[in-house]
């Protein structure tokens, strides 16, 4: 084999793994989508229903708080000059950065 058909052959074989590396590379970056509610919870949402006690336990300081959550909670204080909001929802007070929707934290309210 001359030097030609040797670099043919190594362009041919480089360019078939380029691909497969950028996807092996990429496959991390699926989970940090903003998913949503599962189905039957969306349901419940939809029809105006509570969400079932567990829900809130998802939530961690950091996560985007979903649009439909988001919706359903009522202002408990009101913007403040810092661009945070707090708002409840069920059981919960959530505060949140107003743009990003961020949660900052999540205090849990004791009802009796």
């Amino acid at each position: 084999m001359n030097k030609i058909s040797r670099w043919v052959i190594g362009c041919v074989l480089s360019s078939l793994l380029v691909p497969a590396i950028a996807t092996a590379n990429s496959g991390g970056e699926h989970h940090k989508k903003d998913k949503g509610l599962p189905p039957g919870l969306q349901k419940k949402v939809d029809q105006g229903q509570p969400l079932p006690p567990g829900w809130q336990k998802k939530l961690r300081r950091g996560d985007i708080l979903h649009s439909d959550i988001y919706d359903r909670g009522h202002i408990v204080m009101p913007l403040d000059r810092d661009g945070r909001i707090s708002i409840r929802v069920d059981d919960s007070i959530i505060k949140l950065d107003e743009k990003t929707r961020k949660i900052l934290d999540i205090v849990n309210v004791i009802t009796r």
